[in-house]
This record gives C-alpha cells, structure tokens and sequence, in this order.
C-alpha cells in the first residue's frame, strides 16, 4: 500500500481491491485505522505558517522572452494600471470624505446632547465611551478633537474632563480601517491579514487606555505634563499648516455636500443651528454705524455721547457678515433636512467605498506580482543590517508620522495600508510601527492647527492636542520599546485566526467593541457612577479571572485544581464558537462555513472525491 508523504496533516489515500467481501472488510477496517486524529484549531492550519507573505509569482513570460511588441504593450498595461490605481486611490479617499460628512450629518444633534451633560463627563469612563461614540459617529478623529477643544476654551469643559474624551477619540479612530478590512473577507488568507491589521491599531489603543486612565484618574499625569510645557512657553496664534489632502480632493468633495465646521462646534457647544450644510461660500464683513443707548454716563465721555430724548446715546461702530456668494453643490437650498441627506450620503459613500476597496484589492493582486512584488516588499519590509536592525520599526514609525501629517489624515493612511497587508505586501510586523506612526503624526496635525486658534483659544487647544499627543507617545513607551510587551501583535494574530475561521466573529467585534460596549457603558453612566461600578466592577473581575485561569492552564497547569485545568465541565457554547457558529450560520445562509469538519468527515469527504471504491461500496455505513 503507497503511504502518504511525512506530516501530521497530510492527505492518506488507500489502494483496495473489491475482490471479495473479506478483501472489503479488511480494506475498510484498514481505512479507518489509516484515518488520522487530529483536529483542527485557532492556532495552526497548517504546517505552513499562515501569516508569512506569500509568494507573489510572475505570470506569463518573463522580459527576457518577450518581443519588442510584447514589451511594449507589457508597459503601456502597467503604465495604464497604474493610473487606474491612483484613480480608485483618489475616489476612495474622497469617499471616505463623504462618509465622514454623513456621519456629522447624522450624528451632529446627537453629539450635542452627548456633550451637554456635564455630570456625566465629569466621570473619566464615561468621558472615554464618549470620545468614542462621537469619534465612531463623526467618523473623524480631528472633528472631534476640535469639538473638545471648543468646549474647553468655551468654559463648558475641564482640561482634566477632556483627558479621557481624548482617549476615547484615539480608539474610535480605529474603526475606519476594520471596516475596510471587511472588503476583503472573500479570501480567507488576505481577510486573516487585512483584519488583523485593522485589529493591531485597535489593540494598541485599548491596552494604552487600560494603563492609563487609571494612571490619569490617580495622578493626573497627562494634565499636569501638557501644563508644564504649555507654561513654559510662550505661544502666539499663528497660521494653520496647509492641508494638502484637501486640496486634491475638495475638487469633487465639494460638488457633492460642504459643511459649516463653525457649526458643528456650535452644535456641541449648545448653540443650536438650523443647519450644517454649508450655504454661503464667499461672505464680506461690513462695518457699519448704529446709535445704541448709554446706560451710564461715565462709561463714555461728553464728546462722543448726544441726547436722546430722556437719556443719551453714542454711535458705534458694527461688524456684520454680509452673504455674497453661494456654494456650489448638489444640496445647495434643498428642502431636505439633514438626517435625510445624511443617508443619501452614507448609502452612496458606502457603496462607492466599498466598490473602490474591491476594485483597489483586484488591482493590487494584478500589479503586484513577481519581480516587481518583490522589490515593493524589499524596500517596505527592509531591515537595517546586524546590530542596526532594530532602528528599521523606529524608522517605519517617522515614516508613518510623516506620510499622516502629508495627507493630513489618519483614516487615510491606516485604510491604505490594510488592504497592503491582505494581499500580503505588508507584514504585520511592519505594519504595527507604521500606525504608531499615524497616531504620532495625527497628533502633530492637531497641534499646529491649535496653533493657529485665536489668541483667547490659544492655551487650551494648545495643551488639549499635547495630551493627545503625549498619550500616544506613552502607548509607544508602554507597548513598542521592549521588544517582548509587543502584545497587540501575536493578539492581532490570534484574533486574525478566530476570525479567519469565524467570519462573523469580525462583524460582533465591530459591532461590540464601537457600538454596544461604549453605549451600556454611557447609560449605566446616567444613571451614577454606584451603578456603573456595581455592574462594571464585577463584569472587569470576572473577564481578568478568565483571563488569569487562561493563563495559567497554558503555562501552569498543576497549579490549578484538576476541574479548572481546561474548561471542558461548562456547557460547549461557553467554550467553543462551534455551536455559535452553526446557529448563526443556519440562520444567515450568506455567512461562509467555519470549517471546522472532524478529521473522519474531512478524509471521507477527500476519498470520495477520489471516488475511492470502498467508500462508495459502503455508503450503507
């Protein structure tokens, strides 16, 4: 009988002749004792390592071999697909424009009433579910920011208060790159890839929150730190750095919709407007004269006041806002409210995002293959030679700060990357230094437009931006300098497996983590901080429990007692997202299979597809 090659995963086949039911039987018995039993798991699938790049290889002849026509044309295609390339880059980033613009449009009321209370924010757990809900709901880590910065420098909030707002506005950043990962979720290799990118930023946001909010809330460590540097200069408004991301896309951006940024701020603040859309594009300030009433005598001198009638009066001079231009695009003095363009937008940006990503991906998979794959992952995935190489992810993160404060955008950078990991341009581990970057030039960005506010705004957007700042400077301390507390990477890699395997698990974590966490979060928050510390508190012991049994069953299982050395006593869906996995998959017949067959069904199923004659002659088993 031939044997299979080497390996614990590799495929038997059977050679069994059908002469004579003995012969069968002996066939079938030796079958079922040839079938091998393992089972498959989160860990490995594979004797080949899932997260390795994979080999990009050349398609079609190579340069040598190709005629002068054949050269030719191999260059017009590339040349050609290259500006299809920076095309769909250009309208996905427009679209990702849109989608912040209806994100604002339905959220603005909203975000409002979140900031009205002040009795909420003044509790720091509220305050980060808040910074992230407005950020998931703005879709903006710098609309935000702004709109913290306004409320502080309006008196309607403490710098101490905005600290954890701005916590939470770093996490909810990360929600634009999982949900570009989803485009890819076709291909179960490249969404492994692609969603434990988007996963790494988000690990690295919340780990950063779990040390330090505590820290903050203890010893007001951010607060006292942005104090200390904001005094010890002395700051003049000046102007804001160009934002040339705008510039290329405010083109066909502002065909579509243009927002009034002075009014969202005032929305927040409390001072309700009308509308966000943007109406009056060009406007001229006027100075006028009206005469007012003096209501005391001294407070002008005899000169400039006159009687008038009973009592006297002075003219003054008056700026007002004379509306010049309108603006010109599709909801110029439309008669729909803003909830409803909002929708109109976001359907249309979600398709035209969604459309762009798959389009990009395909492209990607075309033109990057063979020797010019290589050289791409050579240069982006390079290392400095012995003993240098660990200077290579300190230079990824100047580089990611660099081409974030370029494009003047986070989102952006983050979501052009993702689908660069899934199709396996980019490891991971060059990615993770590269959002740390992004985060570090983000900050940057906010910083010298908190430069550029008027002088009575100065201090406090000054030091707000420098908390940002200095709390992801502080996740890179904690998380990236000691190459052994690099966690965000293997729990990316982890999470990239479950959800490899359970696709749907991507969509709970979206939905959990961004949306329903940080919602029971803030209504246990209205109702007092007693409440919230009597459901939190016990919900956080009993997770850091889990956590540490986890932990010890991997590392030191004699140190607990025998029942708790694996979790097999509790009912299997407490334990294992099979059973989750075949009621969701049994109700949404869209959602792919985990593949999670047992190693008999899986050999069976291969025999058969050999069309192995003992299988066939026993169907009746």
């Amino acid at each position: 009988m031939p044997h299979s090659q080497p390996g614990p995963r590799a495929p038997t086949t059977v050679s069994i002749s059908l002469e004579g039911q003995s012969t069968e039987d002996a066939g079938m018995e030796e079958f079922r004792t040839r079938i091998p039993s393992w089972a498959p798991d989160l860990e490995e699938e594979g004797e080949a390592d899932p997260w390795a790049l994979p080999q990009l290889k050349a398609s079609g002849p190579s340069w040598k071999e190709l005629s002068l026509a054949g050269r030719i044309r191999r260059v017009v295609i590339g040349v050609l697909k290259g500006f299809a390339l920076l095309g769909l880059l250009y309208l996905f980033i427009c679209s990702l424009d849109i989608l912040s613009s209806a994100f604002q449009l339905l959220s603005s009321k909203v975000t409002g009433d979140i900031f009205k209370d002040n009795v909420v924010l003044s509790n720091p757990v509220a305050g980060l579910v808040i910074g992230v809900l407005v950020t998931v709901l703005v879709q903006s880590s710098s609309t935000s920011s702004s709109i913290v910065v306004s409320m502080v420098s309006s008196k309607l909030l403490t710098v101490r208060a905005s600290v954890p707002i701005i916590m939470g506005v770093n996490v909810g950043t990360s929600i634009t790159s999982t949900l570009v990962s989803m485009a890819q979720s076709g291909a179960r290799d490249e969404f492994r890839r692609a969603f434990g990118g988007s996963a790494v930023h988000g690990i690295f946001n919340w780990l950063t929150v779990l040390v330090m909010l505590p820290l903050e809330i203890a010893a007001r460590a951010l607060e006292k730190l942005s104090g200390l540097v904001v005094g010890a200069f002395t700051l003049n408004p000046g102007e804001r750095a160009p934002d040339i991301l705008k510039v290329l896309t405010q083109p066909l951006t502002h065909l579509i919709v243009q927002l009034d940024s002075k009014a969202i701020s005032e929305s927040a603040t409390g001072n309700m407007t009308k509308s966000i859309i943007k109406q009056w594009c060009v406007t001229r300030e006027e100075m006028t004269v009206e005469t007012v009433p003096v209501k005391n005598v001294s407070e002008c001198s005899i000169q400039y006041c006159y009687p008038c009638g009973t009592m006297f009066c002075q003219e003054k001079n008056v700026t007002t806002t004379v509306n010049v231009e309108l603006c010109h695009h599709i909801f110029v003095n439309s008669t729909l409210t803003d909830l409803a363009i909002g929708f109109i937008l976001l359907a249309g940006s979600l398709l035209a995002l969604c459309s762009g990503l798959v389009l990009i991906v395909r492209l990607l998979n075309s033109v990057l293959h063979g020797q010019i794959a290589q050289v791409v992952r050579k240069v982006i995935n390079a290392e400095f030679p012995f003993p240098f190489g660990w200077l290579s992810g300190y230079l990824a993160i100047v580089v990611g700060a660099i081409m974030t404060f370029v494009v003047q955008s986070s989102s952006v950078f983050t979501a052009a990357i993702v689908p660069l990991i899934g199709v396996g341009v980019i490891s991971l581990e060059r990615a993770y230094p590269l959002f740390l970057g992004s985060n570090i030039g983000t900050t940057t960005t906010a910083l010298l437009a908190a430069l550029a506010s008027p002088a009575d705004m100065l201090l406090s957007a000054v030091q707000v931006s420098l908390i940002h700042l200095f709390f992801n400077l502080a996740g890179i301390l904690l998380w990236y300098l000691v190459p052994t507390l690099r966690l965000p990477i293997p729990l990316a890699k982890k999470f990239g497996n479950v959800t490899a395997r359970y696709r749907w698990v991507a969509g709970v974590y979206l939905l959990f983590s961004f949306f329903l966490i940080p919602l029971a979060v803030f209504g246990l928050s209205m109702a007092g901080a007693v409440v919230l510390a009597a459901v939190g508190g016990p919900v956080l012991g009993l997770l850091a429990l889990v956590i540490l049994i986890n932990l010890m069953q991997r590392h030191r299982p004699t140190w607990l007692p025998r029942r708790l050395r694996s979790w097999a006593f509790l009912p299997l869906w407490l334990h294992s997202l099979q059973p989750w996995d075949r009621a969701i998959t049994g109700c949404c017949r869209c959602c792919p299979r985990a593949h999670h067959e047992d190693s008999a069904g899986a050999a069976l199923k291969e025999a058969q597809c050999f069309e192995n004659p003992v299988v066939l002659a026993s169907q009746r088993l």
